[in-house]
C-alpha cells in the first residue's frame, strides 16, 4: 500500500468515525472470513458496519477525526463497528454473536464523543432496541386512550338505556302532558263531593183547596123554609 492509498484509507476511517453515532472496538481474534461476513449481515440490520483496520492507520484517522479516546483501544487485532442506526441493537448483535461463537470481545468504544469501556458496551447490549422501546411507548400512550374510549362507550350505552326507559314511561314526546292530565282528571272528579240533585220540574203540583162558597155553607147548616 503506497502513501496515497494509505491517505485514502485514513480519510475513509476518519469520515466513518465522524459520521457514526457510536464506534465499538472489537478484538476479532479467531474469527473467520465467513463468520465476519455473517456478522456484517447482522449488523447491517441495525444500521452498522464492521471493518477490520490497521492500528497504525486508525491511530492517524482517530487524530484526524478528533477521537483521541479511541487510540488507547488500538492494540492487538482490532475491528471497528461504526453505528449510524440503533446503538443498542448493534451492541446486542455483537454480544449475541460473541456468545454464540465464543469469539470476539469488546474492547471499548465511543458514543457521542464520550469514551466507553467494555462493561458499558455489555450494558448497552442489554438495553431494549429502538423498535422494542417504540412499541412500549405506543402501548403506554394507547392504554389511557383505550380506557377513555371504553368509559365513553359505557356512558353512551347507559344514557341510551335511560332514554329508552323514559320513552317507555311516556315522559318524553308531545303527548306526555295530555296523557298525564287525562290520568289526573278522573282522580280529581272522584275526590269532589256529589252535587245535590235538582228538583224535578215535571212532577205534578199538589191541588190547592177550593174556597167554600156562602151558599154552600148555609145550605149545609140550615134546612129550607118550606120544610120548617
Amino acid at each position: 500500500m503506497n502513501r496515497e492509498q494509505k491517505a485514502t484509507v485514513i480519510d475513509e476511517i476518519a469520515g466513518q468515525i465522524s459520521e457514526a453515532n457510536a464506534v465499538y472496538a472489537i478484538d476479532y481474534r479467531g474469527i473467520s472470513v465467513p463468520q465476519a461476513a455473517e456478522l456484517r449481515a447482522r449488523l447491517h440490520g441495525a444500521g452498522a458496519s464492521f471493518r477490520v483496520v490497521k492500528n497504525t492507520l486508525t491511530l492517524r484517522a482517530a487524530d484526524q477525526a478528533g477521537a483521541g479516546s479511541l487510540k488507547g483501544l488500538l492494540e492487538g487485532p482490532t475491528a471497528l463497528t461504526f453505528v449510524r442506526g440503533d446503538v443498542a441493537a448493534a451492541a446486542k448483535a455483537l454480544n449475541d454473536y460473541a456468545r454464540e461463537t465464543n469469539l470476539m470481545a469488546f474492547k471499548g468504544g465511543l458514543m457521542d464523543g464520550e469514551a466507553l469501556d467494555a462493561d458499558q458496551l455489555r450494558s448497552i447490549a442489554r438495553l431494549p432496541t429502538r423498535d422494542v422501546l417504540h412499541g412500549q411507548l405506543v402501548a403506554m400512550v394507547a392504554s389511557p386512550l383505550t380506557g377513555l374510549v371504553r368509559t365513553l362507550n359505557a356512558l353512551i350505552s347507559g344514557l341510551a338505556v335511560q332514554l329508552g326507559q323514559i320513552a317507555e314511561q311516556g315522559l318524553v314526546g308531545g303527548d306526555a302532558p295530555q296523557a298525564q292530565a287525562a290520568a289526573q282528571a278522573p282522580a280529581a272528579s272522584a275526590d269532589e263531593p256529589p252535587a245535590p240533585e235538582a228538583p224535578d220540574q215535571e212532577a205534578d203540583p199538589e191541588p190547592e183547596p177550593q174556597p167554600v162558597q156562602p151558599d154552600q155553607a148555609r145550605g149545609e147548616d140550615q134546612t129550607p123554609e118550606e120544610d120548617a
